[in-house]
């Protein structure tokens, strides 16, 4: 294990991050685990119990559920069993009657997983925050293309988990070199500002487009020096198989950024350059999108608002005590099965030996919850980010079938 150094002594000698030994050490929790650990290792007990973690708030909207691959990773040898639901599915944190539903649940020795919850939760509040911001994005773009930029507001050693959590949830790519290297993807970008200032417009254009090849995607940036609107003009006559124009315009010269995009998408069209597309970027939130696009962005550079998602509030709670149902004031006792309807998607939380196969439209009820590990042995390869983007996908299409709009609740 890394040692953490003291800063008092005015050094400087690592990051202030938690490394991979300091968390699989336990040392990346909350002190009073560590403690109360420690002082039940001093008492003869038998504590095999089952804890479960259900959402405390946001309570209004259905969460995109990812991290438990980090999960998996931190409590695989441990003499623990653990079910949960799988990555990328959508569901809502109360079933049709307002009940909590427990999206994961170990069973085993307290003393095997207690000191790991603080890390636990960690992993599934953020990444499921910024899946579910990004399901979200997806479902209001529908099929137009936008990509995660926002890896730079946030600290550089989570940079890969925010670029796998944003695509799981729907984005088309990422600009992370690392978080591409997870997720299996080339990571996108187009060309900064740095660039432009230091070779000029047209030497900085010339250059991305060379990088770009014959069958990379070319895309210039045209708001360092010029108007937009004679910029784009600019660059669609000295590329002809340019692809896109991007605009990042600051705020305090953007006025009114969908009209911006009006006028240019207007310029380019009426001098033939139809097949030169727009992407905006630059400060933009879910509620911005719409109107982009309906004025005529076809392609979207998202950043803070996804990777400063607001975290869910997982908790975690024992709910069972050596085979008998015990928890604390406010949450429900038992361990728990989360049944979903396979027709309408109603969602019921029901005691785990409790059978109920058909739903009150006919439809059949399937478990959710899936074992992934059994006696500390994950069961089976992992689904690859790909995969569990699909599954995303698949999941807002149903809703939007079945229930006109991705943005009801699935419950």
């Amino acid at each position: 294990m890394v040692k953490i150094t003291s800063e008092k002594d005015g050094q400087l000698s690592r990051f202030s991050s938690a490394t991979e030994e300091d968390i699989r050490a336990g040392k990346a929790s909350d002190v009073y685990f560590e403690r109360s650990l420690d002082a039940a290792s001093r008492v003869k007990h038998d504590a095999h119990v089952a804890a479960e973690f259900t959402v405390s708030g946001p309570l209004d909207t259905w969460v995109n559920f990812t991290g438990l691959n980090e999960v998996l990773t931190l409590l695989r040898g441990k003499k623990i069993d653990l079910y949960a639901i799988p990555e990328g599915m959508i569901v809502n944190s109360r079933d049709s009657r307002g009940n909590p539903v427990p999206f994961l649940r170990i069973e085993g020795s307290y003393d095997d997983f207690g000191e790991f919850e603080t890390s636990i939760l960690g992993f599934i509040c953020q990444s499921s925050g910024i899946s579910t911001h990004s399901a979200k994005i997806r479902d209001v773009l529908e099929e137009t293309p936008y990509f995660s930029f926002g890896i730079r507001r946030m600290h550089p050693a989570i940079s890969p988990m925010i670029d796998r959590a944003a695509y799981i949830g729907g984005a088309d790519g990422v600009s992370g070199i690392l978080g591409g290297e997870l997720i299996g993807q080339k990571p996108v970008g187009t060309m900064p500002h740095a660039l432009a200032l230091i070779f000029g417009d047209d030497k900085s254009w010339e250059m991305t487009v060379k990088k770009a090849g014959k069958e990379g995607i070319k895309t210039v940036l045209i708001d360092t020096f010029m108007d937009e609107k004679f910029a784009a003009i600019k660059a669609a006559s000295m590329f002809p198989d340019l692809d896109y124009i991007r605009l990042d315009t600051p705020s305090s010269r953007r006025g009114n950024f969908p009209n911006l995009v009006r006028e240019v998408r207007w310029e380019l069209d009426l001098r033939g350059y139809t097949h030169v597309k727009i992407m905006v970027s630059g400060g933009l939130k879910i509620e911005n999108l719409p109107e982009l696009k309906a004025a005529g962005a076809e392609s979207f550079g998202i950043g803070t608002s996804i990777s400063a998602a607001k975290p869910y509030d997982f908790a975690m709670d024992i709910v069972e005590l050596n085979g008998i149902p015990l928890t604390k004031r406010g949450k429900y006792s038992g361990s728990k099965n989360v049944l979903r309807c396979s027709r309408c998607r109603k969602h019921l939380t029901v005691p785990v030996s409790r059978e109920v196969k058909k739903c009150e439209c006919g439809g059949e009820y399937v478990s959710l919850l899936k074992k992934f590990i059994s006696n500390g042995e994950i069961l089976e390869p992992y689904e690859n980010p790909t995969t569990l983007r699909e599954r995303t996908l698949e999941e807002l299409n149903f809703m939007k079938r079945t229930l006109g709009k991705a943005g009801d609740s699935p419950g």
